[in-house]
């Protein structure tokens, strides 16, 4: 591989890593609950600001990918993109579903298990239409 083919790699990649991690960190936030107004009230930021990195447009520095994962509950290296090779944003949300799940009380926890048991017991008797 020529040295311009290889530079157009790297590119791409950085490209694709820098989509993935803000659309983890836009997954993150809307885990958490919060507008892009309110994390850009508590970082200092302008919301614009905020948007601009959801999309991708601006550079993050690590001190505030840090915040970002303080403020989130999740890690700067999840946000990053380094705990995994293959970028999947469903994999990404039920990464951040676990991760909530994790923070439930047993009793909580305990319900949503049978919620979802109900769930999955009502599809199986309407033949899998939830229209049924």
């Amino acid at each position: 591989m020529n040295e311009t083919t290889n530079n157009e790699k790297v590119n791409k990649d950085g490209m694709k890593r820098r989509e993935a991690m803000a659309s983890r960190l836009r997954a993150a936030r809307e885990a958490a609950g919060l507008s892009q107004g309110q994390v850009a009230r508590k970082l200092e930021m302008h919301r614009p600001t905020i948007s601009e990195i959801e999309a991708g447009r601006r550079r993050v520095s690590a001190d505030e990918l840090t915040v970002f994962a303080n403020l989130y509950g999740v890690t700067a290296a999840w946000l990053r993109c380094l705990e995994t090779t293959d970028i999947d944003p469903a994999e990404d949300r039920l990464q951040l579903a676990a991760r909530e799940l994790s923070r439930l009380k047993p009793e909580d926890l305990n319900r949503l298990l049978s919620l979802l048991q109900s769930m999955r017991q009502g599809d199986a008797d309407s033949g899998g239409d939830p229209l049924r």
